[in-house]
């Protein structure tokens, strides 16, 4: 009890005061802890080190973030959603919380200007530097506030942002996706129908393989062909986001042939 009325009066003191009004226009509060918010907003390359020298920057508050926000977005779906299957919930969770998506709600919130990056950045190989502030951002309200919220903060600012309601009919052809990275990135896609079932009532279970640059990413089932391949394309569209860097060496390679 006593510790929220100090919050009060420490939330009221500072309320006029910057950077607290700051984080209010960004983030419809004010903070508590404010180093968390300030953290949130340093990328590495202008990261600080301390003393015992440790690097600080945005990293660790993102890995935290991506797993709150995702939680936090999962809860709203099953909610607002009672009717959905777990397929459509799955799609509609991963259309908010894929690269693209998180930029833009970054963007849009203007945390854009705020991020602390060094000037030589290279933004073009640092293209997810605003959805990772965003994500950083979520694990700094966590900390801060807690889960609570982080769910208000989401319903109340992202969700005003994007169309819940619309974005959950909007479909997203992740085999266009794939092959769309595969060609950035001067790799081949290949995909390679393995098993074909035929059960009662004659109904069909095709089984995809995804191989990129002759490694096995994904594996997947749908009820003909054109399903398998989204579905095969959906999993590895969001590894090959989660993994940038898994073909690097292999990407090397093809220029250095290319150039030959």
């Amino acid at each position: 009890m006593l510790k929220h009325i100090l919050r009060k009066i420490r939330l009221i003191s500072n309320a006029r005061k910057e950077p607290y009004l700051l984080f209010y226009r960004l983030l419809g509060f004010y903070p508590d802890q404010i180093d968390y918010y300030h953290l949130a907003l340093r990328h590495k390359s202008a990261s600080i080190t301390t003393a015992d020298g440790q690097d600080l920057s945005n990293e660790r508050l993102e890995f935290l973030g991506d797993a709150v926000l995702s939680s936090v977005i999962t809860d709203i779906l099953y909610h607002r959603f009672q009717n959905s299957q777990e397929g459509f919930l799955t799609n509609t969770r991963s259309k908010i919380i894929n690269r693209e998506s998180l930029n833009h709600l970054a963007i849009q919130l203007g945390l854009d200007k705020h991020i602390k990056a060094s000037k030589y950045l290279n933004y073009h190989a640092n293209s997810n530097i605003h959805g990772n502030a965003l994500e950083a951002m979520m694990g700094a309200i966590y900390l801060d506030l807690g889960y609570r919220k982080c769910k208000q903060f989401v319903e109340q600012k992202l969700l005003n942002i994007i169309d819940l309601e619309e974005l959950s009919l909007q479909e997203v052809n992740y085999k266009s996706k794939v092959i769309e990275w595969c060609q950035k990135n001067k790799l081949t896609a290949e995909f390679t129908l393995i098993k074909e079932d035929i059960a009662k009532a004659n109904k069909h279970t095709f089984t995809t393989q995804l191989s990129i640059a002759g490694t096995v990413i994904s594996t997947s089932q749908g009820a003909n062909k054109k399903e398998s391949q989204q579905n095969v394309s959906r999993i590895a569209y969001h590894y090959l986001e989660s993994n940038p860097g898994i073909f690097d060496n292999k990407k090397a390679q093809n220029i250095k042939n290319n150039d030959l």
